[in-house]
């Protein structure tokens, strides 16, 4: 998957799978909890997905209309869920399966694009930092303090790497790399700051791309600035990856140009999965969120937490199912689209289609709001060619109405729905633009 591909997919699924499942709580509840790995080991005994869980994850994917998906190959808990020969915290140790396997085979089958998360901490692994360390679960116990000195961050370093080259050679054609996380250590820890080349990062990405040329990756191996200064670090990454917000304009550059990124989004209030029922977005607020990432030239990355079982929860299945639904009527608007040179309308979204294969450009309202009168298409006057309902093709009439005339700039459609819209949560018009425009 080359960078292009990747911003032409726009759509893609995030899955946070681990023993952290069977606590139905949280990803980070061993440090939130300060165990051992001894006190955590209940959870990792009794970590036992059905079979053929990953089938139905793959199904789910694709009829939500999702074009690449990335699943946690190895949390901050340290525990894989691939056959590594490099240590025995796998998933193939504790009950004699590689679900990173079934995952890249599910989802290939489905035509689905393959993404690895990987965490670059692990708080399994003895030579990782604990006492002192930012995030680890350990980094007050007293009797970390004096294992510091015997630590060999470098040990780590070859460990980690060399999951990495098992993961970009064990499962075929890899489309990206996700990884996870870096920060800076407080100054009086004595250790360093985890990020950039504490990870040998400009090492990691050789490795990578030797390994797999059309990889792409994101941008957490912690670069100064990442992507967004004028002279990024080789290891800045292909995209950048803003969590749990959707910025208010599309990314750009010290030198304002634009830069790939995708914003990834849970559908409740965590990642992993969680046995309460309330949070969840409302199915509205997620196809907003990913009409309003592309026509700020962003990708939407939508997280789902399958419970210990490997099952989706029924709220998360709700709100694929309704997504690609959507899509299944609109997904000409998504895919392929970013953003409109005009202004952002106040009554929903632009996404825009560039001239291609003999086609003419395409703007797609997406209104949100129905308001009074004709919709105002402002500064469009003379641009526009012809209108359609995307969902079933029905054309709009563009002809101006005779009481805007005080507006010569902007053109109007008239709607023939009056109080409400054919698709509450968003309606999609299909504007072809005058050639040149």
């Amino acid at each position: 998957m080359n960078i292009n591909e990747f911003q032409q997919a726009r759509f893609g699924l995030f899955v946070h799978f681990g023993a952290y499942a069977v606590n139905g709580k949280s990803e980070w509840l061993k440090a939130y909890q300060k165990l051992t790995n001894e006190q955590y080991q209940t959870y990792i005994d009794h970590f036992q997905p059905k079979e053929n869980c990953m089938e139905e994850w793959a199904a789910f994917a694709k009829a939500a209309g999702v074009k690449y998906a990335v699943l946690t190959t190895k949390h901050h808990d340290g525990f894989c869920l691939f056959d590594s020969q490099l240590t025995h915290y796998t998933t193939k140790q504790t009950i004699d399966r590689d679900l990173v396997r079934e995952f890249v085979e599910a989802f290939r089958e489905q035509g689905i694009k393959i993404g690895f998360y990987y965490s670059l901490i692990d708080w399994h692994h003895d030579d990782f930092p604990h006492y002192g360390d930012l995030q680890h679960p350990r980094n007050t116990a007293v009797e970390e303090k004096a294992k510091e000195t015997k630590r060999d961050l470098d040990r780590y370093l070859d460990y980690m790497h060399g999951q990495i080259h098992e993961l970009l050679s064990n499962y075929g054609e890899i489309d990206m790399m996700w990884y996870d996380f870096s920060y800076n250590n407080p100054k009086d820890s004595g250790l360093p700051n985890m990020k950039g080349e504490t990870w040998r990062a400009t090492e990691l990405v050789k490795l990578m791309h030797e390994l797999q040329p059309n990889l792409i990756y994101n941008n957490r191996l912690g670069s100064n600035g990442g992507m967004l200064v004028a002279e990024p670090e080789i290891y800045a990454g292909d995209f950048t990856s803003p969590e749990q917000l959707i910025p208010p304009t599309g990314m750009m550059n010290e030198k304002g140009e634009l830069v790939p990124w995708e914003a990834c989004l849970t559908m409740n209030e965590s990642w992993g999965y969680t046995n309460t029922p309330f949070g969840y977005k409302r199915l509205r607020t997620l196809i907003h969120a990913l009409v309003d990432s592309v026509s700020k030239n962003g990708n939407l990355l939508l997280n789902v937490g399958p419970d210990a079982k490997g099952k989706f929860p029924q709220k998360a299945q709700e709100r694929l199912n309704g997504i690609g639904e959507w899509l299944e009527k609109n997904g000409e608007s998504i895919y392929g689209c970013g953003a409109a040179p005009f202004p952002k309308p106040e009554w929903g979204r632009y996404t825009f289609k560039e001239a291609q294969n003999g086609q003419p450009a395409k703007l797609y309202a997406h209104i949100y709001e129905r308001g009074v009168g004709p919709l105002p298409l402002v500064g469009l006057e003379g641009k526009l060619r012809s209108a359609k309902l995307v969902a079933d093709g029905t054309l709009l009439n563009m002809e101006r109405p005779w009481n805007v005339s005080k507006f010569p700039n902007d053109a109007f459609l008239n709607l023939p729905w009056y109080d409400t819209l054919p698709d509450e949560i968003d309606t999609v018009i299909e504007f072809e633009l005058v050639e040149g425009e």
